[in-house]
């Protein structure tokens, strides 16, 4: 036994034979490239690692996980358990925001009728959502790789201080969400008809990579019950997302041949991306787009024309204010159609550019945008009627005070009837539907609420007029059985279209009637077999995956070799610990000569290689 100091620790080299010096040499050769070797060929990595996430860019400053022991302190157990329900949370509200895109304009428009100006929060928040989900879920990842390197978790206070920013914004921002735009948690539900299966299969990759350092850590804890905690959890968290597709519904999960013809376009207001909303130029677009109808909001101006207008007031979508100072907030029925006239009702599409779309209109475009003024209900009838297009519009009654605020529906039926086919026009006032069906039976009744089918059939109604919320396969078939069509609105994302399409719905109002067009067949369809197919193929090869990394470490924890031409490594496994004046490394056990420095003839031969152990 030969005792030696080796970076300022005392070093035990224990032979079998009496070892002479030139071996005893050759021996402490090894060692050091060894010691070198395992200290520095990971470094680089890991003080990456520890730098980013804690800020320990030097070797002293942080150091291993003993086999058994906890990864870190109780305050970073608290600051590791914070960081993943955080990004849950934060995912959670991304994932959310995201999916409410087909909304966003409401969204916005609501904060401009609040706060008075124009401003796009809805991109704003989706931006600040996905940078600080980034950086969480980076954070994240960090902690995982120093974790898979055995290493003790530390969070600079920089981070837990961006990780409470964090956390309170997502919790913040879904609370006030949920409050004021709760229905829109349903859009949620309804992605899940389309995005369930690839969330599936993404939550069970992650699964598969956390499996490793799980694995890692489990066969290096001494203690039962952790070991049971650790592994019960994880099991049971995997289990459950293998169980998840058996309650997943989709219309869009169907059976090859069974899939309708693509629901008919209705241009919303027009086609309010390319043009200013509810003018001529956004109907015209609509046309140009091939939408099957358009739809608009009317209005009754002072004088008895009824004109086209979506809100109350003017101060939207024309430059009230810069005509009509003193008359910002006054209804709009109350202005005559003589100073309706005088307004411009394009140069705000231009200046707000509400869809983020203006910049790729022509020169040409951009001029006639800037030159549209607030058009009549004839007018607009004239477009529909020349282009064989359907018609669809809702009528606000006038305030109190107003002149034709008791004959505003035989003032708008009159209109009607003298400039397109009462055939083409989807009724949708519920006011006096009796009696307008009496005057104008070739009006297509329809309903903008859900109702028995005795009611619906009793009030002539062959169309409902539904939010895309509500929708429903089941219903939708239903009404159809009795030839009552279903239009869903707004919908202008090509995955709300892909399930409207599913669903079976006939028509849908949309915004983005330029992309709807587009599409030839819907974003995501399989058959029930290929579905099955999908999830279990996944569940097996993650099954198969995690069950081999167990079994790789358990392996590589108890010291066997790996083939059979392998070498026995030393029966304490080859995490054996040999300390350094930094910190703790892990290294073989057993010290093998590189063959270059073998043993020649000439020079003294090494008949054992000694062990290592450290006093």
């Amino acid at each position: 036994m030969f005792h030696s100091s080796l970076q300022g620790k005392t070093v035990v080299i224990k032979t079998e034979e009496p070892v002479f010096p030139n071996a005893l040499s050759v021996s402490l050769f090894n060692v050091c490239l060894l010691t070198d070797f395992t200290r520095y060929e990971h470094q680089p990595f890991v003080s990456c690692l520890a730098g980013l996430y804690g800020c320990q860019w030097r070797r002293y400053q942080r150091a291993r996980a003993q086999p058994g022991e906890c990864c870190c302190s109780k305050v970073e157990c608290g600051s590791f358990g914070l960081l993943i329900l955080t990004f849950f949370l934060s995912f959670v509200f991304l994932y959310f925001w995201t999916e409410a895109q087909n909304d966003y304009n409401d969204f916005d428009w609501f904060n401009f009728g609040t706060l008075g100006f124009w401003f796009p929060w809805s991109l704003v928040l989706l931006t600040v959502a996905a940078a600080l989900f980034a950086y969480i879920a980076l954070l994240l990842v960090l902690a995982v790789c120093l974790l898979s390197e055995g290493q003790r978790l530390y969070l600079h206070w920089s981070h837990k201080t961006g990780l409470v920013v964090t956390l309170l914004f997502s919790v913040a921002a879904t609370a006030v969400l949920s409050d004021l735009w709760s229905k829109e948690w349903k859009t949620l539900l309804l992605s899940l008809q389309v995005t369930a299966p690839f969330l599936h299969l993404g939550a069970v990759s992650i699964m598969a990579v956390l499996s490793w350092p799980i694995a890692l850590h489990f066969f290096r804890m001494n203690k039962k019950v952790r070991q049971i905690a650790v592994l019960g959890l994880f099991l049971s968290a995997l289990f459950s997302l293998y169980l998840v597709p058996l309650g997943m519904y989709s219309p869009c999960i169907k059976e090859a041949g069974t899939l309708g013809p693509a629901p008919t376009l209705i241009g919303h207001r027009g086609a309010p991306m390319l043009a200013p909303e509810n003018t001529i130029m956004s109907f015209e677009k609509a046309v140009e787009a091939r939408g099957r109808g358009l739809e608009t909001d009317v209005t009754i101006s002072y004088d008895g024309v009824p004109f086209l207008m979506h809100d109350s007031t003017l101060r939207r979508t024309t430059n009230v204010e810069d005509v009509f100072p003193n008359r910002t907030h006054l209804d709009a029925s109350m202005f005559t159609w003589t100073e309706l006239q005088q307004l411009n009702a394009g140069g705000w599409f231009l200046s707000r550019d509400p869809f983020g779309t203006a910049s790729s209109l022509s020169d040409e475009d951009r001029l006639q945008a800037q030159n549209q003024s607030v058009p009549s209900l004839a007018q607009f009838l004239e477009v529909a009627a020349k282009s064989s297009r359907l018609v669809l519009f809702d009528l606000r009654r006038p305030p109190y005070g107003h002149p034709y605020r008791q004959s505003y529906i035989n003032t708008t039926l009159e209109v009607v009837q003298a400039h397109i086919n009462s055939s083409q026009v989807l009724w949708l006032p519920s006011e006096d539907r009796k009696l307008v069906h009496a005057v104008d039976p070739e009006l297509q009744q329809t309903s903008g609420e859900k109702a028995s089918i005795q009611e619906l059939t009793d009030e002539h109604i062959v169309r409902l007029n539904l939010h895309y919320s509500s929708m429903s396969q089941q219903q939708i078939r239903k009404y159809l059985s009795v030839n009552i069509s279903t239009n869903l609105y707004v919908i202008s994302q090509p995955w709300l279209y892909t399930l409207a399409w599913c669903a079976g719905a006939q028509s849908v109002t949309t915004n983005s009637i330029h992309i709807l067009s587009r599409m030839s067949k819907p974003l995501f369809l399989m058959t029930p077999e290929e579905y099955g197919l999908m999830w279990i193929l996944t569940d097996v090869v993650s099954a198969v995956l995690i069950f081999a990394i167990f079994v790789f470490h358990w392996w590589r924890e108890r010291g066997l070799p790996f083939w059979s031409g392998s070498r026995q490594t030393h029966e304490n496994g080859p995490y054996s610990k040999f300390r350094t004046e930094m910190s703790d490394v892990w290294s073989i056990s057993s010290v093998n000569v590189r063959p270059d420095l073998r043993s020649t003839p000439g020079s003294p031969s090494v008949p054992h290689l000694p062990t290592i152990s450290e006093e």
